[in-house]
Formats: C-alpha cells, sequence, structure tokens
C-alpha cells in the first residue's frame, strides 16, 4: 500500500508532520518545491555510504556470516572424508553466493545514501527519501519534541527525532531512516550524517528560535563516544499543550 497524503504549502507546515506525495521531480534539491519567503536553509546533506552500509546494511556483519558459512561448508567436507580439492571446490562455491549477496547489498546502500536528502531550515526538517520514487517528509521544528546525538567515527552520526503528540510516521515506511528497535512509536532519523555533531548544534539552535528560548540557556555536553547536546525546557507557554520536553537527549 503506498503512502499518500493531501499536499499543502510548506508555509502551511507549523504543527504536524506532513507526507508530500511520491513524486519523481523537484522544484529544489532535497525539497518538494522552493522554500516560501523568510525561511532559511540552514544545512543539507546526505547519508555517508561507507557507515549506512555497515551500520543500516550490516555489510560487516553479513560478511562475517557469509565467511563462517564458507569455513563450515570446508570443515564439513573434510570431516566426510572429501579431499581439499573437494573443499576448495565447496568454499568457491558458498564464496561467490555470498559475494553475490554483499554486492546487492551494497549496491541498495548505495542507492539509499545516494537518493537521500536530508535537510534542516529555520523551521523544520525535511528527509527527502525512497529510491524508485521519492517520498518527503516535512517534520516542522514545533512538532519535535526531542532529539538525539550518536556520533560515530569521523564526525559521522545520528540523529533520532522525538515527533510530540499522536502524530506517527510508519516504521516500515522511514527504514532505514528509522531508529532500531523503535516499532512501537518509530523515530524518524538522519542517519550517519558527515559532522552531524555540528548538525545537531545547528537543529538546537533552530529549535530554542522557535520554541522562544533563550540560546544562553542551551547546554552542551560532550562525550568522547556518545556526547550529549541537551535543550532546557522553555517557560511554560500561554496556549494549551505549549509546553515541550528537553530537544536532545541521549540516544541509546
Amino acid at each position: 500500500m503506498k503512502l499518500r497524503a493531501v499536499a499543502k504549502p510548506p508555509s502551511a507546515q507549523t504543527t504536524g508532520p506532513h507526507v508530500s506525495p511520491e513524486h519523481e521531480f523537484e522544484a529544489a534539491h532535497g525539497l518538494p518545491e522552493p522554500l516560501p519567503a523568510g525561511e532559511k536553509l540552514l544545512w543539507q546533506g546526505s547519508p555517508d555510504l561507507r557507515e549506512l552500509a555497515r551500520r543500516a546494511f550490516h555489510l560487516r556483519s553479513l560478511t562475517i556470516y557469509f565467511g563462517a558459512l564458507t569455513a563450515a561448508r570446508v570443515v564439513a567436507v573434510l570431516w566426510q572424508g572429501g579431499s581439499t580439492t573437494d573443499a576448495a571446490v565447496a568454499a568457491l562455491w558458498f564464496a561467490a553466493m555470498g559475494a553475490v549477496a554483499l554486492a546487492l547489498v551494497l549496491v541498495l546502500a548505495w542507492l539509499t545514501a545516494r537518493t537521500t536528502v536530508y535537510t534542516l531550515t529555520d523551521k523544520r526538517v525535511v528527509m527527502r527519501i525512497g529510491i524508485v520514487l521519492s517520498v518527503t517528509f516535512n517534520l516542522p521544528l514545533r512538532s519535535l519534541d526531542a532529539a538525539g546525538l550518536k556520533l560515530h567515527r569521523d564526525g559521522i552520526g545520528d540523529i533520532p527525532l522525538t515527533i510530540g503528540g499522536s502524530d506517527r510516521i510508519a516504521w516500515f515506511h522511514l527504514w532505514p531512516h528509522a531508529r532500531p528497535w523503535q516499532v512501537a512509536k518509530p523515530q524518524p532519523m538522519l542517519r550517519c550524517v558527515p559532522d552531524a555533531q555540528h548538525l545537531a548544534g545547528l537543529l538546537a539552535q533552530a529549535w530554542t528560535a522557535v520554541r522562544g528560548a533563550s540560546l544562553a540557556e542551551v547546554e552542551a555536553q560532550p562525550q568522547a563516544t556518545a556526547p550529549d547536546v541537551r535543550m532546557p525546557r522553555p517557560a511554560r507557554s500561554a496556549t494549551p499543550g505549549g509546553l515541550a520536553t528537553d530537544l536532545l537527549k541521549a540516544s541509546r
């Protein structure tokens, strides 16, 4: 079943997340239409292919798995009295099947990285995903209750987003751009983005500006492996339901 929604102008997206219908052409890179007047582009990028293949598509684990299968097959042939030639033929057969499978996974990861564009503006986060047909998720900053930051190597990291209220995006519509193991309440995730700590800082500042909190109250607590960038709770809003939670939390 295809995910469809009635498109609205970006300027109207001030509360809950919005899904643009599948499209083959875009008016601006990574966006279904040009930014409206007054909205500023802060950052735009795509996942790092190497880390995406490793972490989202588990290429390293699959390589170990097929290597173990090949070794087990060689041991089985020798245990049953086969010659070294028989064992070599069996190893080549299993290695060839494993190589084909790994190549397919790598191509899928490459296509995913190539067709994905994450965009941060001063009003929203936009995720353009999809290999065959693209779908765009518009996530207004006002609709975000929290975000996490988990750094990997070379500054590459993941930034999961928690959507407030009752709005949900199906996990299968997001994958692999979803936080792992969060199926009941899926969290969109900017996955394997370069210079993730810088992006997290931009996101924190933009969220603070939108929510009306003071930038002087932003707390930063960097760590060696999985740094936290925390934001304070803003003052209680005069509008009903205006109390927000921390924007950036530790990603577990």
